[in-house]
């Protein structure tokens, strides 16, 4: 058996200690500020692009973006996996465990990332055509699509390390390094798009370039950083073994990551299968449902802050066998949501044009439907919201299985089926009722799920105090 390595959690941050409400908010409030950032990175390119070349170039972003997020969905998974490993084992003090974790996650995102960049460029077209983008858009999506794969592989080991960093109970320095990741990203956007001064004039596939260059700059800095900080997370020496992980490590994470990132892939799915319905009824359409899914995300940020939060918080609490404070921990973080995205959810509809506006340019018609689309759909967030609250206790144990199959139930048949009914005598009304149904009945059964399912029997660990694979 490995020794046991067990010292100071370095500049990491013990969750499994301290009161419930004030540790949730001080690691949630960083999380949440850079979730703030990556969106508002994500909406002003959205009103560049729209302002700049108009609601065509919005829906081919809309395609693009879900394409993008449909081909790495599984890596998210394998994240949001090693990531709950990596919390339990700070939380059991075995840093030792935690490390063969983070260099098992650095290979594996290595890969991936390499391994995504090729199928993806090679199968853009064809993916693009499946899903029926408009054919005035289908250009402008590939070029935009083609030029972000370049920067998958630094996007998805910047996406890893900042949550291993989470993991170790650090939310302030993934914040640190989201801030001029954002900057970047949005200062260079106008200048590629009209080809500014020096700057080559690339149209949409500038709007693409400056996130590609603003991730590999920044994954490059933080590295030097971990290294130079001696981050928790850091490997030296004897540790670089640790990049070729051992077939248990790997088990482990595949069979915990796998249904995790199946989960991404069917909500994935269920969304470009949305599109394909909504890009049935125009440019117009579809550009309204991209702009109010703008504000969707930030209605949005604060179940992912809170979530992520109480999903290390009850990791950390776990390993150190604290369960007396997971409920209280759940308890804690739905309220806390509740409060913030229904303040979100209220600002958005009472400025919803003005807001809308900001994405969709001279499009008065387009902002009118985004309204619409708004007024139906925008309410039901706080449902989900209290969802992904709630199931993130039970991932934090390693449950994964029954989390999927009630994501497979809400995304197709309650809202997906729903929208296929309701559509002939609705029409794209439909499509948008759907969306509350999908919420509600997903809330239901992770409801129950929670109160009756068998996921505190779930031992992700071995439940001595030894390193976390032999």
């Amino acid at each position: 058996m490995a020794e046991t390595i067990l010292e100071p959690a370095g500049k990491g941050r013990d969750l499994s200690q301290g009161p419930i409400m004030s540790t949730l908010l001080a690691f949630a409030l960083p999380t949440l500020a850079s979730n703030v950032l990556q969106s508002l990175n994500g909406a002003i390119n959205s009103v560049w692009v729209g302002q700049l070349l108009g609601k065509t170039a919005v829906a081919a972003t809309t395609n693009a973006n879900l394409v993008m997020f449909m081909v790495f969905a599984l890596s998210f998974g394998l994240s949001m996996a090693i990531t709950v490993l990596i919390g339990q084992s700070m939380g059991r003090r075995d840093i030792d465990g935690m490390r063969r974790f983070v260099g098992a996650g650095v290979t594996l995102f290595l890969l991936a990332g390499v391994a995504i960049l090729v199928g993806g460029w090679i199968g853009l077209p064809a993916m693009l055509r499946s899903l029926g983008t408009p054919p005035d858009a289908y250009p402008l999506t590939l070029s935009y699509a083609r030029i972000s794969f370049l920067g998958l592989p630094a996007t998805l080991m910047l996406s890893f390390l900042q949550s291993a960093l989470r993991g170790t109970g650090d939310s302030i320095t993934p914040l640190l390094f989201i801030i001029p990741a954002t900057l970047i990203d949005v200062v260079l956007n106008p200048l590629l798009i009209l080809g500014v001064g020096p700057f080559p004039l690339w149209g949409i596939a500038g709007s693409a370039a400056a996130g590609t260059i603003a991730n590999w700059l920044v994954l490059f800095v933080l590295a030097l950083y971990i290294y130079a900080r001696d981050l928790p997370i850091r490997l030296r020496g004897q540790e670089f073994a640790y990049l070729r992980p051992s077939r248990a490590t790997i088990a482990v994470i595949v069979r915990r990551g796998l249904p995790m990132g199946m989960q991404m892939v069917v909500v994935t799915l269920s969304s470009l299968a949305m599109v394909g319905l909504i890009n049935r009824y125009g440019i117009t359409t579809v550009a309204a449902y991209g702009a109010a899914n703008q504000l969707w995300t930030y209605v949005q940020m604060p179940a992912f802050a809170v979530g992520a939060a109480v999903s290390m918080m009850a990791a950390q609490s776990i390993g150190a066998g604290r369960w007396e404070r997971v409920d209280a921990i759940m308890w804690s973080g739905v309220w806390l949501n509740i409060l913030l995205t229904g303040a979100l959810v209220l600002m958005f509809t009472l400025f919803d044009r003005a807001i809308l506006g900001w994405f969709l340019g001279d499009a008065p018609d387009a902002v009118e439907v985004g309204r619409h689309i708004n007024l139906l759909v925008g309410w039901s967030m706080v449902l989900s919201g209290v969802t992904m609250v709630m199931g993130a206790v039970p991932r934090a144990n390693g449950a994964t299985v029954a989390p999927l199959l009630i994501t497979v139930i809400a995304l197709v048949p309650a809202r997906f089926g729903l929208a296929m009914i309701l559509i002939p005598t609705l029409g794209e009304d439909g499509i948008w009722w759907s969306f509350p149904n999908g919420y509600a009945v997903s809330l239901i059964l992770t409801g129950a799920y929670y109160w009756l399912g068998g996921w505190r029997k779930v031992r992700l660990l071995p439940p001595a105090r030894s390193s976390a694979v032999e």
